[in-house]
């Protein structure tokens, strides 16, 4: 450890949700690994156990939704930091703080792009009209389509342009940290360098780079790694759609008997206690199949066993997937995960787009091609190449381990 370092602190600001207090407390966990002094700033909603975090200090703020996160805790977490101002010596001086924001350059491209939409009109136009507008490709995004820009789910689109603004007023931040690789958003990163004209750092894997504690805001079932133990090599397709979405009854159904009747063993986050799985279900599939309501999933992605991720595409399931060569059927939901699923099937060439109705012969097809059907070959070769590249990444002298050699030089010189 290096402890020339100790006299910096970081203050790290989270987002209050599981997909983006994950890579902020891989962040943390690494650069205290390199001598920094670590403080955790959270909202009481989702407040992360500290037990878990000995070497972290937490400093606690207010308010636990995304829409007044900005606007009410900017002033609470100023005092906070000027207390902490006041009482810091040469071992805990403040260096920077470390915000939450977009998760992969693509991601943050669109939002680039979305002022531009929204003067020409061609957003609102799209967002009101046929449905067959929506499929059509966004000038300068492409593969994206009008359907794939994360802000679908804005209802009140009045109040977008000065949300983007703000988020992307690169007059209050010195340098962007990345939880992505060169060798997968070269493309991006560029574009983006040359719009900021500031130091990127692209530093991942992060769950790759330094072992972390647990984050999971969920309970995690460590009994279907023993499961995944007693399983053949790529023969298990593993299936989870995140901690936000949900599948509803029919839904269920439908995936339930897919799953079984595609043969395959699997491992299936179900989440919910309120749904019922269908009669006889269990009975069918006997040992081939293991549910459980939430699972390590690292643990079980480098699982020998595990041939196929069916996923919502959020970015840390992304991430997590690709490091391990695992090939994806994308299911998005909403925010990036559309944006993440198109990079997926169509750029990286590692996954399967999922856009039909649940119903269970498709969704048989759909598990059988991507793990030992001849039109899934190249995709499930082209994740095993994927890996390598990201894993040369990570070797000394390459990318993102230069990458965080020179993050933590930035930040050693403010």
């Amino acid at each position: 450890m290096e402890k020339q370092h100790r006299c910096r602190r970081l203050v790290l600001v989270p987002c209050p949700f599981q997909g983006h207090m994950t890579p902020m407390l891989q962040l943390g966990t690494i650069l205290h690994s390199r001598g920094f002094y670590i403080t955790i700033a959270h909202t009481q909603f989702n407040f992360p156990n500290p037990l878990n975090f000995p070497d972290f200090n937490f400093l606690e703020i207010y308010e636990d939704v995304i829409s007044g996160f900005n606007a009410n805790c900017k002033a609470p977490l100023r005092e906070s930091l000027a207390r902490m101002m006041e009482k810091e010596d040469q071992h805990s001086k403040i260096a920077c703080i470390i915000y939450d924001e977009y998760i992969s350059a693509a991601n943050m491209l669109t939002y680039q792009e979305i002022p531009r939409l929204l003067k020409d009109d061609l957003w609102y136009s799209t967002y009101v009209g046929a449905e067959a507008m929506m499929l059509e490709l966004v000038p300068g995004l492409e593969p994206l389509r009008f359907k794939d820009l994360p802000i679908t789910n804005f209802r009140d689109l009045d109040d977008l342009p000065q949300l983007i603004v703000n988020a992307h007023d690169s007059r209050s931040y010195s340098a962007i940290i990345w939880n992505t690789m060169d060798c997968l958003e070269q493309s991006s990163l560029a574009h983006l360098r040359q719009e900021y004209q500031l130091p990127l750092f692209p530093i991942g894997p992060l769950h790759r780079t330094i072992p972390a504690p647990s984050i999971s805001l969920l309970k995690e079932d460590q009994n279907c790694i023993s499961w995944l133990d007693k399983q053949s090599h790529n023969s298990v397709i593993y299936v989870s759609v995140g901690s936000i979405a949900f599948l509803d009854s029919k839904e269920l159904a439908e995936m339930a008997w897919g799953l079984a009747n595609s043969e395959h063993p699997f491992l299936w986050v179900v989440r919910t206690d309120s749904i019922s799985l269908p009669e006889s279900f269990q009975e069918t599939v006997g040992e081939r199949g293991c549910i459980t309501k939430w699972a390590p999933q690292k643990q079980v992605l480098a699982h020998s066993a595990v041939g196929g991720f069916w996923s919502h595409c959020g970015w840390n399931s992304t991430i997590e997937s690709i490091s391990e060569g695992v090939p994806m059927i994308c299911q998005p939901y909403f925010g990036d995960q559309r944006v993440n699923s198109r990079y997926l099937s169509l750029v990286w060439g590692v996954g399967l787009e999922w856009e039909n109705d649940m119903n269970r012969g498709p969704i048989k097809e759909a598990i059988r091609m991507l793990m030992v059907g001849k039109e899934g070959e190249v995709i499930r070769q082209s994740a095993k190449d994927l890996k390598v590249k990201i894993e040369l990444s990570m070797k000394q002298a390459v990318s993102s381990y230069n990458s965080l050699n020179e993050l933590v030089d930035q930040i050693l010189s403010f």
